[in-house]
């Protein structure tokens, strides 16, 4: 009888339940900031770039997909390639500079999980669009977009390639809001308010803004515009020191989000 009860209360017994255990994204995107796959002169522009904080406040994590815009030389997906190698995706949307497509397709090191398409405005492939993508960013691209006459298709494009519930996160040069606006982004600045006004026509939400990537002390008025900063130093050595203590451009940090 004893026997029968001790087995009974054995069976009985409530059966452990296996949940996922969550990741540590925090710590997954410092390791990939502070990694040894970046470029030497690329981690030190983190003091004006602040990518752990960029990247954070985007809600950034290490199983989603994310498609960055334009990527150029590849600041950004160095350190978004480590983190979403093993769990998630990374998506390189056009813009890429030779050496960096050259990593891309040899596939080599970080970038050998990492795909290449090219779905934006005027050039892109709209079969390419991604679908159902957790994010989409972009740095400083818009005053491009803006020159070029794509920046209303490019957000639209934007916004198809994200599920609902997925964010756009956007990095620019902010523009004085007592400046003349210049749809053209003459001299790369752009304002914010321009910006939230493309956003929010392509469908988007404006869920927040930050001022991690703010610079009070760039004045938004030089001979060469916005690249007569660093890291571009449009000038050469003229007054190289003074732009050099200016730093890089004051910038609008924004996150969108899809309905």
């Amino acid at each position: 009888m004893l026997r029968l009860l001790i087995l009974l209360a054995v069976f009985a017994a409530p059966v452990p339940i296996a949940f996922a255990q969550p990741t540590n994204t925090a710590a997954g995107l410092k390791a990939a900031v502070d990694g040894p796959q970046r470029d030497v002169a690329n981690r030190a522009r983190d003091r004006f770039r602040h990518p752990l904080e960029t990247l954070a406040f985007f809600d950034i994590h290490d199983n989603m997909t994310v498609v960055e815009i334009s990527p150029g030389g590849g600041w950004y997906s160095e350190i978004l390639a480590p983190l979403l190698r093993d769990r998630g995706r990374l998506i390189l949307a056009g813009g890429m500079s030779k050496a960096l497509r050259a990593r891309v397709e040899e596939k080599s090191g970080i970038f050998d999980k990492i795909s290449h398409i090219d779905f934006l405005p005027p050039r892109g492939d709209p079969a390419q669009t991604p679908k159902n993508a957790d994010r989409v960013l972009t740095f400083r691209n818009v005053h491009n977009w803006m020159a070029a006459g794509t920046a209303e298709a490019t957000f639209a494009a934007m916004f198809r390639a994200l599920k609902p519930g997925g964010i756009l996160g956007v990095v620019e040069h902010r523009a004085n809001p007592a400046a003349p606006k210049d749809l053209a982004a003459k001299n790369g600045y752009v304002h914010e308010e321009q910006v939230i006004a493309y956003a929010q026509a392509a469908g988007f939400r404006l869920a927040g803004r930050s001022e991690i990537n703010a610079n009070p002390a760039d004045i938004k008025d030089y001979p060469q515009g916005v690249w007569t900063l660093p890291p571009t130093l449009a000038l050469g050595s003229t007054d190289r020191d003074k732009y050099l203590t200016i730093g890089e451009s004051d910038r609008m940090t924004l996150k969108f989000v899809k309905p």
